[in-house]
């Protein structure tokens, strides 16, 4: 925008922390727990539903998700997510950030309640109206992604905004580790009730019919956290920068904020008009936004493809690795519940030693350091561990190895998280105008689950082993070169991440140059 900027929003920018700020945080930060919790917690059962739908008790193994339908469970909710990122993220920037940001919250309430009531009379309309809902879910977190870092970016202070997105985000790792410890205590009760000998001893007898319940009241259990900031969704005030820049009503903006920082802020309408007329008025197709921000999305949509390729393989597919270096037992020398129970203690593990530091690591050190360094040292070590991982991987299946190989699989997660599976998310909500902001950071969100779709799908048949593949799955490339493979991602990453512009201690309309003329400028 031409001229200076609004007082509104330089009150905005050099405002204290204050009670608002930890608020935004908690209301926008819950519903990134529930979507970790969703999006991840189906890995946790995956394996059981394989037990109750698929076994055949006279084959020697328990029953798993035949190939296609792995893909369907553990995909259909990434599906869902990148459309719901494309449509919540144009929608946030032609309806207001807080319109919309009340829907996706009720729609990711009751679709993620209606995969735990997947009913049907055989396992394929079971699997199929939990994959209906689940999709519908995804399309909800979708929604989630642009809507609340565009509104914690645009309620933050310029010298701790970068902490306050990345604070939103770290809740993620609290949600999949929520997720595993639900997933433990159900299983573990259910054990107990219901005691049952392992697959080998009596492959009828090791499931027990209450098993059924369990996968359904870990997908639904996730729900509560969210639903109880529904509320508070609603009394957040619109957006300032929102309310001034696009719905161009700065008093409004000015009175709203007025109240949120207990402060008087004045703004007079008529000079808000002229600025506003003066201001660029260019879109998303346009020659000037490819002049201005072309190479900038470019930069977001890439690093963030790039970082969720590798990012939710590994996530996904944890138990799978875990299984095939030996830190699992082997199916069959367990009953259903205690594999589930298996699976979750060393999820929890990771995500308790791994994914948590990493995000608070970010949250302490992203306006000291910037998001570009972070991003690209997060990129950088990650490519190294998983080196480090595949290189010597044989060495790492021998069973005097497994603490080893887990501990430098974990590694790999705190430098994604301190790194740029948080940078990725922040830097969108910051470097584009605001009334594109809600778009582009759809856009790119879209890119990053793009690359998790290749993840999840990818992965599943990639690291199958080239002699022995499962049931069901063609042969691999085994799990040693897909290491590789997502170690050639990382370092893509970190090339690309050259591209992305640091955002650290500058405000929103600096970096978006909405406060000057309307020259393309020459900044990358």
């Amino acid at each position: 925008m031409a001229g200076g900027q609004l007082n509104v929003l330089a009150t905005l920018d050099q405002a204290k922390t204050q009670w608002y700020h930890f608020m935004a945080i908690v209301i926008a930060g819950m519903g990134f727990f529930t979507d970790a919790y969703d999006l991840f917690c189906i890995a946790l059962v995956t394996k059981l539903l394989g037990r109750i739908y698929y076994t055949d008790p006279t084959q020697p193994n328990p029953g798993t998700l035949p190939p296609n339908v792995s893909a369907a469970v553990n995909g259909v909710a990434l599906c869902g997510t990148l459309a719901g990122q494309l449509f919540f993220g144009w929608l946030g920037d032609k309806l207001g950030r807080k319109s919309v940001y009340g829907f996706t919250l009720i729609l990711m309430v009751l679709c993620s309640i209606a995969s735990g009531l997947s009913f049907g009379e055989t396992p394929n309309a079971v699997i199929g109206t939990l994959c209906f809902f689940r999709f519908w879910l995804g399309f909800g977190i979708g929604g989630d992604y642009p809507l609340s870092a565009t509104i914690m970016s645009e309620y933050a202070n310029k010298k701790t905004r970068g902490a306050f997105i990345a604070a939103v985000f770290a809740m993620q790792g609290f949600g999949i580790l929520f997720g595993t410890i639900v997933a433990l205590v159900v299983s573990a009760a259910f054990r107990n009730a219901y005691p049952a000998p392992s697959y080998a001893e009596n492959p009828s007898a090791s499931l027990v019919p209450q098993a059924d319940y369990v996968w359904r009241i870990i997908l639904m259990f996730g729900t509560i956290p969210a639903a109880l900031t529904f509320y508070w969704r609603l009394k957040m005030p619109e957006t300032a920068r929102y309310t001034a820049l696009i719905a161009r009503n700065a008093k409004q903006a000015a009175a709203d904020m007025s109240k949120v920082l207990n402060t008087e802020i004045e703004e007079q309408q008529e000079v808000v008009d002229r600025q506003v007329a003066a201001g660029d008025t260019w879109g998303l197709f346009s020659r000037q936004f490819v002049q201005r921000h072309g190479l900038h999305l470019l930069a977001t949509t890439s690093t963030w493809f790039l970082l969720d390729i590798a990012f939710y393989s590994q996530n996904l597919f944890q138990k799978d690795i875990f299984s095939k270096v030996g830190w699992i037992p082997p199916a069959k020398t367990m009953n259903a519940l205690e594999e589930l129970y298996r699976i979750s203690r060393a999820q929890s593990l990771i995500a308790l030693c791994g994914t948590i530091p990493g995000y608070w690591f970010t949250v302490a050190f992203i306006d000291i350091v910037g998001r570009f360094w972070i991003q690209i040292m997060g990129f950088f070590m990650m490519t190294v561990f998983m080196l480090a991982l595949g290189v010597p991987y044989e060495h790492w299946t021998q069973p005097a190895h497994h603490t080893g190989f887990v501990v430098l699989y974990g590694l790999t997660f705190f430098f994604a998280n301190f790194g740029p599976n948080s940078t990725t998310f922040i830097v969108p909500a910051e470097i584009f105008p605001a009334r594109l902001r809600s778009t582009c950071h759809g856009i790119s969100a879209a890119a990053g689950k793009a690359g998790a779709i290749i993840g999840a799908f990818g992965f599943l048949y990639a690291a199958q082993d080239p002699h022995k593949p499962d049931a069901g799955y063609s042969r691999g490339i085994g799990i040693r070169n897909a290491l590789f493979v997502l170690a050639g991602t990382n370092f893509l990453g970190m090339l690309m991440t050259l591209f992305v512009p640091e955002s650290k201690g500058k405000s929103l309309e600096e970096m978006s140059k909405e406060n000057v003329g309307d020259e393309p400028s020459g900044d990358v």
